[in-house]
C-alpha cells in the first residue's frame, strides 16, 4: 500500500521555486521604482510649467540690479532665445524696476570668442544701455554659479536686492537657487520663448531640478 503523504519537491524544484520568488520580488521592486519615478518627474513637471515668475502679476518691485542668466552664443552673438531673456530685462530696465544690470555667463564650448557674459553686454548696448549700467559676470558655468557668482557681485558694491530674468521653463529652479544661496527678497521674471522647443527644454529642465535638489539635499 503506497503512502499518502505530502510530496518533497526535489533540490531542482526547490531551487526553481526560489528562483521565481526572487524574480517575482525583483519584479515588484522594479515596478515600485519605475512608478516612483514617473510620479517624480510628473510632479516636477507640473511645477516648472505652473511657474509664472515671483511676483506672477505684475512688475517686480523696483529691485538694486537684474540679474539676467546666460545661455548659448551663436557666432559671439547672443542666441534667439537667450535675446528673449535681454528683451525681457530691456523692458523692466525701461520701466524702472532696476538701473542696472549683472550678465552673467562664462566661455561656451567649441571655441567661443567671447563669453557669454560679453556678447549679452553687447547686445544691451546695441539698445542703448550705458556701459556704466552694465557689469559683467564672466566665469560661470551652470545657474547655480550664475546667482552665486553675482551674489559676490551684488555684496561688492552694496546692492541687496535684485530681479532674475530668464525663460518661464527655467524660473522654479533659479528662484530655488537663489533663495538658496539666502538672496533678499529674491525675484525672478520670466519671459516665455518662440525660439526655443519648449517641450524640450521643460523635459529637459526636469532632470537639471532633479540634480540641483539632490545638490541641495546632500
Amino acid at each position: 500500500m503506497s503512502g499518502g503523504g505530502n510530496h518533497l519537491p526535489s533540490p531542482v524544484e526547490a531551487v526553481g521555486r526560489a528562483r521565481r520568488r526572487r524574480l517575482r520580488a525583483a519584479a515588484y521592486v522594479v515596478s515600485a521604482g519605475v512608478l516612483a519615478l514617473f510620479l517624480w518627474c510628473g510632479s516636477l513637471f507640473v511645477v516648472i510649467w505652473r511657474f509664472d515668475g515671483e511676483p506672477a502679476k505684475g512688475l517686480p518691485a523696483q529691485s538694486d540690479v537684474g540679474i539676467v542668466l546666460g545661455a548659448s552664443l551663436w557666432n559671439d552673438k547672443p542666441s534667439p532665445g537667450l535675446q528673449e531673456r535681454l528683451d525681457q530685462a530691456v523692458s523692466l530696465y525701461k520701466a524702472n524696476v532696476f538701473s542696472r544690470f549683472i550678465v552673467t555667463g562664462g566661455l561656451d564650448a567649441g571655441g567661443a570668442a567671447l563669453t557669454e557674459a560679453e556678447g549679452m553686454r553687447d547686445y544691451l548696448r546695441q539698445r542703448g544701455v550705458s556701459a556704466s549700467a552694465i557689469f559683467i559676470e564672466p566665469a560661470a558655468t551652470s545657474t547655480y554659479e550664475n546667482l552665486k557668482f553675482s551674489k559676490a557681485i551684488m555684496q561688492a558694491h552694496g546692492w541687496h536686492t535684485a530681479v532674475i530674468v530668464t525663460h518661464q521653463y527655467h524660473g522654479s529652479r533659479s528662484l530655488d537657487i537663489a533663495k538658496a544661496l539666502d538672496y533678499e527678497r529674491p525675484q525672478v521674471s520670466v519671459t516665455d520663448s518662440k525660439a526655443m522647443n519648449m517641450a524640450y527644454h521643460r523635459t529637459r529642465e526636469v532632470l537639471a531640478y532633479t540634480k540641483w535638489l539632490l545638490q541641495k539635499w546632500l
